[in-house]
């Protein structure tokens, strides 16, 4: 048991659980707000009267469905930009860093 608390321990288990949590909760906040407040915006400005996740192109029998995937896209570019600036901010960056080895 000693062994397993001390990998804990080093291996920042805990830390790596936290972020998951978080990272979670912070990808929900995103989500909503690309789903409720750009898409919406982007519909207006695009001219969409049926909302910016149905937009489609019809070719033939076939329907493009790019709303959603553009949709989607916009909403990991948005919680990319976010991860990066809030651990940049905070200067997370900096404690991953190797651990020097004494010779």
């Amino acid at each position: 048991m000693k062994g397993f608390l001390e990998f804990i321990r080093q291996q920042g288990v805990v830390g790596l659980a936290v972020g998951f949590i978080l990272g979670g909760s912070v990808s929900k906040v995103i989500s909503a707000f690309v789903e409720d407040i750009i898409n919406p915006i982007l519909g207006i400005v695009l001219g969409l009267a049926s909302g910016f996740e149905k937009a489609s192109l019809v070719v033939g029998p076939v329907e493009i469905k790019y709303g959603h995937f553009l949709s989607v896209l916009i909403d990991f570019i948005v919680i990319a930009f976010v991860i990066y600036f809030f651990i940049k901010g905070l200067g997370l960056d900096k404690l991953d860093r190797k651990k020097k080895k004494i010779v």
